[in-house]
């Protein structure tokens, strides 16, 4: 009975050694972003500054880096951030990209068309 009572006294500092089980993170469903294509963009990319006016209306930003220009055109369904860069003598649109007033990803295509709905801006 000592014998017992010993073991069971010298086991009972390991007992606090066994961990715990390890939860596992739950998987989040990782969202990727669209592919980037130039389809429902022709009425946009090559245009001047002056012809984004005249399809969109007055731009809500109008941001002049260097050479670089960005006019962006916003809408209650959606933001188009413009590009234009010097190309052949005259600034034209060489990049656009678009998103939903609250941030996330929606397709330029549908936002260049939803921009020309707008009745020629604000």
């Amino acid at each position: 009975m000592k014998r017992i009572l010993i073991v069971a006294v010298a086991a009972l500092p390991l007992a606090g050694c066994v961990s715990a089980p390890v939860a596992r993170p739950t998987r989040v469903p990782v969202r990727t972003p669209p592919p980037f294509t130039s389809a429902g963009l022709e009425r946009v990319m090559g245009q001047t500054a002056p012809a984004l006016i005249s399809l969109f209306g007055q731009p809500d930003a109008d941001v002049r880096e260097g050479d670089a220009r960005k006019l962006q055109f916003a809408g209650p369904i959606c933001v188009l951030d413009t590009y234009l860069y010097p190309k052949g003598g005259k600034s034209v649109v060489t990049y656009v990209d678009a998103r939903q007033p609250d941030g996330a990803t929606i397709d330029r295509a549908s936002c260049v068309a939803a921009l020309t709905r707008r009745g020629g801006g604000k």
